[in-house]
C-alpha cells in the first residue's frame, strides 16, 4: 500500500478465546467432535432459557415499539428500573441519566478506551480478560499494565504490587476490577474492594468495575457491588445480560456512572461517551425492553438461585477431579463460571506430548507448533490437548499473564458429560506431564 493502514497499537488486539476455535475447526473437519471449553456461552453448553422468559421476549417482538429507535442513552423505563436496582443497595445513588447502553460490553469497553488520551493508562488484573487488556494495549500502543492476582492466595490481588505500580507510574489514571473475576472465578471480599477504593482516593484515580457476573455467585458467597463501597469517588460499573439471563446473542450491556460530577475530567469523559452514543442513535432496543420485565418477574430470583446452585455443584465436581492432580495449582471458584488452573513450573517441560494415533491430526499439530516455535508451554499443552483429546481450552499465557495454565468453564448442563469431560482432562494432564523424563524423575 502507498501508506500505512493500521493505527499504532492495533496489532495488540488479540482474542485467543476465539482464536483457538480456528484450530479446533480443523480437527472437527476430520470427523472428531470437539468439547468446547474455550468460551463462556451458556447456550452452547445446553443451558435452556425458561419458557416464561421466552414468552416475555415473544410478546415484545409482537409489539411495534420493539422495532423503533430508543433514546440515545437507552430505553428510559429500563434505565429507571436499573437505577432503582442500584439504589436499593443503599450505596452511591444514581438516576436514569447515569446509565448508558451499548451493543454489548465489548462495545462499551472499546468506546471507553477510544476517548482516553493515548498516555492515559488503566491498570487491570493479570490474568486479564482479553477484551480489556487488548483494548487497553491497543489504545496505548504498548503492552497493558497489570497488577497480579495470586494463585497461591485464592487468586486475590497482590495489593502491594498494585500500589507500587500506581505510585511509580503517573500515567495510570484508573484501576480496573473484574468482580466476580474472569478468568479465575474469584470473588473480591469487601475489605479487598475497600483497599482498591483507598488507593483510588490517594492517587485521585478512576475506578472501573466489570460486574457482568455480579449475580452469578455460589458456594456461600455473594458479590459486593462497586456502588456499595465507592463513596463519593468517580467510578464506572460495566454490566450486561449476556451471562445472567442468559442471552449472549442480545449484545446488550451498559455503563453506570457514579459521582459523575466529582471530577471535572470524569464529567467530561461521561459527556463524551454520551455524545458518541448520540451519533450512533441508540443500541439494540429489544433486549433493553426485556430487562425490567424479566428481572421483575416472580420466577426470576428463584431461577437465578437455581442456576447458581447448579454452577456451584459443578465447581465442586471439578474440584473433586482436578484438585489432587500432581503438578497443578487449583483454586475452587466462587463466582462467574470459569476456573483458571495453573501448572507448577517444575512440571511443565518443552518435551512433553500426548499420543496421537491419527496421522492427519498429528500433521496438523506439528504444523501449529512449527508456526510458533517459541510458543509458551501452556499453549503447547492446549494444542496437544485439542489434538489428542479434542478438548478445547484457553492458555493462561493468552490472558496477559506470566503464569502457565489454562481456563475452563463450568457451563455444561449435563452432569455426566461435565464429569466425563474433566475426568478425561485430568487423565490427559497426568499423561502429558509424566511424558517428560525430567518430570518422571521429580515424581
Amino acid at each position: 500500500m502507498r501508506n500505512l493502514l493500521l493505527r499504532p497499537g492495533a496489532e495488540e488486539l488479540n482474542y485467543e478465546i476465539r482464536g483457538i476455535v480456528k484450530k479446533a475447526r480443523q480437527i472437527e473437519a476430520l470427523g472428531y467432535p470437539i468439547t468446547w471449553e474455550n468460551i463462556g456461552d451458556p447456550i452452547q453448553k445446553n443451558n435452556k432459557v425458561p419458557h416464561w422468559m421466552k414468552a416475555i421476549v415473544s410478546d415484545l417482538v409482537a409489539q411495534d415499539k420493539s422495532y423503533g429507535y430508543a433514546d440515545s442513552k437507552g430505553v428510559l423505563e429500563t434505565r429507571k428500573f436499573l437505577a432503582g436496582l442500584n439504589n436499593q443497595k443503599g450505596g452511591t445513588q444514581i438516576t436514569e441519566e447515569d446509565i448508558l447502553f451499548f451493543n454489548g460490553l465489548g462495545d462499551a469497553i472499546a468506546k471507553l478506551y477510544q476517548f482516553l488520551i493515548p498516555t492515559a493508562r488503566i491498570i487491570g488484573p493479570s490474568p486479564a480478560y482479553s477484551t480489556h487488556s487488548s483494548a487497553e494495549a491497543a489504545h496505548a500502543n504498548t503492552a497493558p499494565i497489570t497488577y497480579k492476582l495470586d494463585p497461591d492466595n485464592q487468586w486475590l490481588p497482590d495489593m502491594e504490587d498494585l500500589y507500587n505500580k500506581v505510585k511509580y507510574n503517573p500515567s495510570v489514571v484508573g484501576i480496573l476490577i473484574i468482580n466476580p473475576d474472569n478468568p479465575t472465578g474469584m470473588v473480591y471480599p469487601k475489605q479487598v474492594l475497600e483497599g482498591f477504593v483507598k488507593i483510588t482516593r490517594e492517587f485521585k484515580l478512576l475506578l472501573i468495575a466489570d460486574e457482568i457476573y455480579q449475580n452469578i455467585t455460589y458456594n456461600g458467597v455473594s458479590a459486593v457491588s462497586l456502588a456499595e463501597i465507592i463513596g463519593d469517588l468517580p467510578a464506572i460499573s460495566l454490566k450486561g445480560i449476556s451471562k445472567e439471563f442468559p442471552w449472549p446473542g442480545s449484545r446488550c450491556g451498559w455503563m453506570e456512572f457514579y459521582n459523575r460530577n466529582a471530577s471535572k475530567e470524569f464529567s467530561k469523559l461521561v459527556q463524551t461517551l454520551e455524545n458518541a452514543k448520540m451519533i450512533e442513535v441508540c443500541s439494540t432496543i429489544l433486549p433493553q425492553l426485556s430487562i425490567p420485565k424479566i428481572m421483575s418477574h416472580p420466577e426470576y430470583r428463584s431461577y437465578r438461585m437455581s442456576e447458581n446452585m447448579k454452577i456451584g455443584n459443578r465447581s465442586r465436581i471439578m474440584e473433586e477431579i482436578l484438585s489432587d492432580v500432581p503438578g497443578l495449582k487449583f483454586n475452587p471458584t466462587r463466582g462467574a463460571f470459569y476456573n483458571t488452573i495453573v501448572f507448577d513450573p517444575e512440571f511443565l517441560q518443552p518435551d512433553q506430548e500426548l499420543p496421537i494415533a491419527d496421522i492427519r491430526v498429528k500433521n496438523l499439530l506439528e504444523g501449529w507448533l512449527q508456526q510458533e516455535p517459541d510458543m509458551p508451554l501452556d499453549k503447547r499443552f492446549v494444542y496437544y490437548l485439542l489434538a489428542a483429546a479434542q478438548i478445547c481450552v484457553v492458555p493462561i499465557s493468552s490472558f496477559c499473564s506470566d503464569l502457565r495454565g489454562f481456563r475452563v468453564t463450568l457451563l455444561e448442563e449435563d452432569e455426566q458429560v461435565f464429569r466425563d469431560t474433566f475426568q478425561g482432562l485430568a487423565e490427559a494432564i497426568k499423561s502429558y506431564l509424566m511424558s517428560s523424563e525430567r518430570v518422571s524423575s521429580v515424581g
